[in-house]
């Protein structure tokens, strides 16, 4: 019985089978590489999450813990002033410093919380300055008559800081007051020293070309309709408002500001908050540098000495996505103006 060429073919078969295996293993080492990869960039992605997650968690615990102990102390402010009045303006005092913690505490955790959170916090902060503004205004009422046998120096009361009730909305529809300012002015050097107890707000509307200058403290100050303006303040006890500015340079010092309609303006800042611009482009920011005799004890009566670096931690209260806006940027070194000098003198023209 013949064999023929039959023996040859399970050899020719094994040959194939093993090429087929190789190919088909190397095939399925290929799938199994790009599986992990894509399994080690998941849960790489996941951890990044959880990061911010816990980061986010880790400021939201603290903000409450602080927030309960502020309103603790609140709460206990009334038994004070039952228990032992001369407590009060310390504690008053304590609570401010606590208050401006907290919202130092929002501005250095600010780049990685979410907006919501963000905008949240800055209304919690608000309101818990207005506590303590009403709880002063009641429990440390100002003096009407004072009469004593001995001679006694006269203080200025000490102001708390007003908050800026319009913090975390829209300035769409927002109206100036109608306070003392300078007013419809054209290629004029305005100028004013807020002395002792004149002390209230201020406005600045429809000026072009003019160099502004306002020396002593004030208790706000709002800015509308300026063009190719120079405005140079001195430290502001509650909020600046400022709206549709356009080619101006501010050097400003306020607890709060709040820009909105501005284009191509330069910002020199002092700032308790994030100062939050709206509608706005081309803007720059820089640290404050005006000087002039005095700043340094009006800059302590604001609550203004030490510099926070909030100027360059700008909010858009229009731009919600986690990357910085590109309506606003931080002004060069080599583009500065550097240390603005305002000398101390009465003034030219009084705001009316």
């Amino acid at each position: 019985m013949e064999e023929g060429p039959e023996p040859n073919l399970p050899t020719k078969t094994l040959g194939l089978n093993a090429d087929l295996q190789k190919k088909h293993q190397a095939m399925l080492d290929r799938l199994s590489n790009r599986h992990q990869a894509r399994l080690d960039n998941s849960l790489a992605r996941r951890s990044d999450s959880g990061n911010s997650s816990e980061s986010t968690s880790s400021f939201l615990s603290r903000f409450s813990d602080s927030k309960q102990s502020i309103d603790s102390q609140l709460a206990d402010s009334r038994l004070i002033a039952q228990s032992d009045p001369s407590r009060l303006k310390s504690h008053f005092a304590n609570l401010s410093s606590s208050i401006s913690d907290l919202e130092i505490l929002v501005a250095e955790n600010s780049y990685f919380l979410p907006s919501y959170e963000v905008r949240s916090s800055l209304k919690t902060i608000s309101d818990l300055k207005q506590n303590l503004e009403t709880l002063n205004s009641e429990l440390i009422p100002k003096k009407k008559f004072s009469f004593k046998n001995k001679a006694t120096t006269k203080k200025e009361p000490i102001k708390e800081p007003e908050p800026l009730k319009y913090d975390t909305v829209s300035l769409s529809n927002f109206k100036m007051p109608d306070s003392p300012g300078f007013r419809n002015k054209t290629n004029e050097t305005l100028v004013k020293k807020f002395k002792g107890t004149d002390i209230g707000e201020f406005t600045l509307s429809d000026l072009d070309s003019c160099e502004v200058r306002l020396t002593g403290c004030c208790n706000a100050v709002f800015m509308n309709r300026l063009k190719n303006c120079k405005v140079y303040l001195g430290p502001v006890i509650g909020s600046i408002l400022i709206e549709e500015v356009e080619g101006c340079v501010f050097v400003l010092a306020s607890h709060q500001i709040r820009i909105h309609l501005a284009k191509k303006c330069d910002f020199y800042l002092r700032v308790r908050s994030r100062p939050i611009i709206e509608d706005s482009n081309v803007v720059r920011f820089a640290p404050y540098c005006l000087d002039y005799e005095g700043i340094e004890m009006d800059l302590q009566k604001a609550g203004l000495s030490e510099e926070t670096g909030n100027w360059a931690n700008v909010d858009d209260f229009k731009w919600l996505r986690a990357v910085q806006s590109p309506n606003w940027c931080v002004l060069p070194e080599n583009e500065r103006v550097g240390k603005v000098r305002v000398e101390d003198f009465e003034s030219r023209i009084e705001g009316s």
